[in-house]
């Protein structure tokens, strides 16, 4: 297969997995995640963790797929295994492991746009962290109040019946003021970090 064909069938992938396309969906897990499942279980791992792994890695060619700018340059096998790899001895040093099978070079595994990819999602995860964090500390009515409108997607009425304001003018102004005092949350703990 050429260079022209191989960034081709990327491209197409790339566009299904950023649509939701069930085909891209299942023909990456298909295909791929016997490779990874097999790095994890002979990695100290087992078929949970690799399901982990392999749903982490999906996410960050997932959120790298709606980027139109983005070309996949190599197979999506080499992407999600260098991923995989990666986020998998993140996981075993933080659990003070050592893998069992160590790679000789692992420059030579990924390029520079997987690294790049993987600190992009690590920012993101550590950003989803604090705000979890923070969310916590909130307290209720706030959370679920923010859950419901954030998450549910609830009308302002729903929210008003739900937890007894008078009017949904009412729930929206309580909105805001949860809604300040979460993100007053988030950066004290965020700059603490």
């Amino acid at each position: 297969m050429k260079d022209q064909d191989i960034i081709h069938s990327n491209k197409a992938l790339l566009e299904g997995l950023a649509r939701h396309d069930e085909r891209a969906l299942q023909g990456l897990y298909s295909e791929y995640f016997p490779m990874i499942r097999r790095m994890v279980l002979l990695n100290q791992g087992d078929e949970d963790d690799a399901k982990d792994l392999f749903q982490e890695s999906l996410m960050v060619l997932y959120e790298k797929s709606k980027d139109p700018a983005f070309i996949l340059e190599c197979k999506p096998k080499t992407y999600l295994y260098a991923v995989g790899h990666r986020l998998w001895l993140k996981h075993l040093h933080r659990q003070q492991r050592h893998p069992v099978i160590p790679v000789k070079d692992e420059e030579a595994l990924e390029g520079p746009t997987v690294s790049e990819d993987l600190k992009e999602h690590e920012i993101r995860e550590a950003r989803f962290e604090v705000m979890e964090g923070a969310l916590g500390r909130l307290g209720e009515p706030c959370k679920s109040l923010l859950e419901d409108f954030y998450i549910h997607r609830c009308s302002m009425l729903e929210i008003a019946e739900k937890f007894g304001y008078t009017n949904p003018d009412n729930a929206k102004t309580q909105k805001y003021k949860c809604l300040n005092r979460l993100k007053k949350l988030f950066f004290d703990q965020y700059k603490d970090r």
